[in-house]
């Protein structure tokens, strides 16, 4: 009986939760603005008009095509339209202010309030997709079912939960004495715990899979180029992640941990900071796709020590930053796929975009920068068609600045309209 109440229950609020997604659902809005950019191929399109229906994109015209009787009009002179943007490395429900030790002065529950607002900064910034890749208390998870049921606003969250690591490595707890027997719960040691992790946050919401490879910046005493995650390790969790559909992203900065979690097919490599040559040939030859936090450090030197970051963890910073920016220029020219991934929550929320100057500025075009948080984030996410892209059948999703971001990329910090899904988020 106990059970069967709780069940009922459950099915009531779920009915419930439907409902404020289900009122915001507008008819049909057609979209016109100066011009818009085919992502795909870099061509500028004069006077645009995009037509939405039901929060999906039905066609894409030209201004004085023909429209269903009743379409509500969003007109905007002077701007140029691209996708609605996608930043695959976020942490949500972290704040860059509260750093290192500060963390502790707050509840547990306070970091999942503060992911509702850096949501909705991060959408207003022209982010209508996250990828979050790594949060405490299945925090990512609950804020995705809010913003889907329409409580909150935000982007689409795509939930990794709890990232995997070995213990004493980088996702773990590293920060405390043994008396305070502090472990994370996706602690694996084994190729047999590694399955059943992935299984465990598949279960509880996740959609991607995020493992550490090796050490990292932000934690303490490791080495970010060590490994900490065998092979076999990661084979396993890849064998079981794809096989329930889902991707894997790899926490990476180390050579030989970059190197094996390509040879463990692994689909995005995040940092990549201390990759050597032979690991960019092979992430070429494999068809990985890296995803370079080049922007954050700036942030983290300027700002870090204010907010409590440890002076290990800012000297690890000073350690790679440049060295990642120029082993983003090598894997560049050399042809490796790249995604749009920021780490944001090292830095504050909202501010994402600021990386495009720094990928243009260290090798990429501007059609390269824009295409890596657009089709390339859509295609590593499997959601080809779905996103990153102003086409028939996508989630009208749009972002429109004033300028030409092919010429200045800088014009994507300064968004003047925002739309997810048909829905205008922010508007001149």
């Amino acid at each position: 009986m106990r059970l069967n109440a709780r069940l009922a229950a459950a099915a009531a609020l779920v009915g419930l939760a439907a409902l404020p997604a289900q009122a915001a659902q507008a008819a049909t809005v057609a979209v016109t603005a100066d011009r818009m950019i085919d992502v795909a191929t870099g061509a500028r399109i004069e006077r645009p008009q995009v037509v939405i229906t039901d929060g999906r994109i039905t066609r894409v015209g030209r201004q004085g095509d023909a429209l269903p009787e009743g379409t509500e009009r969003v007109d905007l002179p002077g701007v140029t339209l691209v996708p609605g943007l996608i930043d695959m490395h976020v942490h949500i429900t972290s704040s860059p202010l509260y750093s290192g030790y500060n963390s502790l002065l707050f509840t547990d529950s306070f970091w999942s309030v503060i992911g509702v607002a850096h949501a909705k900064s991060t959408l207003e910034a022209g982010f209508t997709t996250i990828r979050n890749v790594g949060s405490e208390g299945y925090a990512d998870v609950g804020l995705k079912q809010a913003i889907d049921a329409g409580f909150v606003p935000g982007p689409r969250i795509v939930p990794a939960a709890y990232a995997l690591g070995a213990t004493g490595g980088h996702c773990d707890s590293t920060f405390f004495p043994p008396s305070m027997n502090e472990q994370s719960p996706a602690v694996v040691d084994s190729p047999d715990e590694a399955r059943r992790m992935v299984r465990k946050m598949r279960k509880y919401g996740a959609e991607v899979i995020k493992i550490c490879a090796t050490g990292g910046v932000f934690s303490r005493g490791d080495s970010p180029g060590a490994q900490q995650m065998t092979l076999q390790e990661m084979q396993a969790v890849v064998d079981e992640a794809h096989a329930a559909g889902m991707k894997v992203a790899a926490h990476a900065h180390g050579a030989s941990g970059i190197r094996q979690a390509i040879e463990a097919g692994v689909d995005t490599i995040e940092h990549a900071s201390l990759v050597d040559d032979e690991g960019i040939r092979l992430a070429v030859r494999k068809g990985a796709w890296f995803g370079m936090d080049i922007y954050n450090t700036d942030y983290t030197q300027a700002e870090g020590a204010k907010n409590g970051v440890l002076e290990e963890n800012l000297q690890k910073d000073r350690d790679i930053g440049l060295i990642q920016r120029q082993n983003f220029q090598k894997a560049i020219r050399a042809g490796v796929k790249m995604i749009f991934s920021t780490d944001a929550g090292v830095y504050p929320h909202g501010h994402n975009a600021r990386q495009f100057a720094v990928m243009v500025q260290w090798g990429a075009s501007p059609l390269q920068a824009l295409q890596s948080a657009t089709i390339n984030a859509a295609d590593a996410l499997g959601q080809a068609g779905q996103v990153g892209q102003i086409k028939a059948g996508a989630w009208g999703d749009l972002v429109g600045v004033r300028g030409d971001p092919l010429s200045d990329v800088r014009v994507l910090e300064t968004p003047v309209f925002v739309m997810k899904g048909g829905q205008t988020v922010r508007k001149p």
